[in-house]
């Protein structure tokens, strides 16, 4: 089946029109099924719809299209983001999956920003985001075993009683409904999580404000493929969809992306 389908795509690849593709519209412009039928019916005016469903089908198949919403594209084939998952979170999602099996939560850590950041922190919390309901239970779980974790931190209790470890585990609320991914059997970020929580959560990804939150969206549009539609989901659960799209469009870097 897999040769039946290369040897079709191969075919039809004379009616992709590749090269006027990539020329009618800009390297980092955000286009729509409608804005890709015109494109093809500018050089077949009676190309049906159905019939630019499947090229697009096909131009996302050989990467010539990148699918980042519903019924949004850009150029390129960029790649998904999977996380780096420290064996210390693969730890305690162990210890929970045991103690709490139907827990909805989210392991992550904020070194995830390090990839996109020009300033290195020298310190990175651990997080931990469970239901709601579930906060303190976890919180006195991991107190019990050892950890050293905050609940739900305010900047003051940050500021005056942050250990010098290097690293130090965080308890919070877990937005529902919030995009995760699962990673060896772990719930953890996704790049559009970790783009809201860097516009909303200033207190503790503060090391990660100011012009490195910039540079941090810079690099990571560059990078991978992030999901314009699930990033707005979320920070519309987290209340901040307005102010997080007024930043997005403000910066100029990324006014055509999003």
């Amino acid at each position: 089946m897999f040769c039946i389908f290369v040897k079709k795509l191969n075919i039809n690849k004379g009616k992709l029109h590749i090269v006027q593709l990539k020329n009618w519209f800009d390297k980092d412009q955000v286009f729509d099924n409608k804005q890709i039928v015109s494109f093809y019916r500018s050089i077949e005016p009676y190309t049906k719809e159905s019939t630019v469903n499947w090229r697009i089908y096909s131009l996302v198949k050989i990467g010539v299209l990148t699918r980042i919403g519903r019924g949004k594209f850009i150029l390129g084939n960029k790649n998904n983001y999977i996380p780096d998952i420290p064996s210390k979170l693969m730890s305690l999602n162990n210890k929970l999956k045991k103690k709490y099996p139907y827990l909805d939560y989210c392991l992550w850590t904020s070194a995830l920003y390090n990839e996109f950041m020009l300033h290195q922190p020298g310190k990175f919390f651990l997080i931990v985001e469970v239901e709601k309901d579930a906060t303190e239970s976890v919180f006195f779980f991991m107190r019990e075993n050892k950890y050293s974790v905050f609940l739900e931190p305010t900047k003051e209790l940050l500021n005056r009683y942050i250990p010098d470890e290097k690293e130090t585990w965080i308890v919070k609320s877990l937005v529902s409904e919030a995009p995760v991914n699962n990673i060896s059997g772990m719930q953890s970020t996704t790049i559009e999580k970790l783009l809201v929580d860097l516009f909303c959560d200033t207190v503790i990804l503060d090391a990660q404000q100011g012009p490195e939150r910039d540079r941090i969206l810079k690099e990571v549009f560059e990078k991978y493929t992030v999901n314009e539609n699930k990033m707005l989901r979320y920070a519309n659960r987290r209340g901040k969809k307005k102010k997080f799209n007024e930043y997005l469009n403000l910066t100029s870097k990324f006014r055509q992306r999003i």
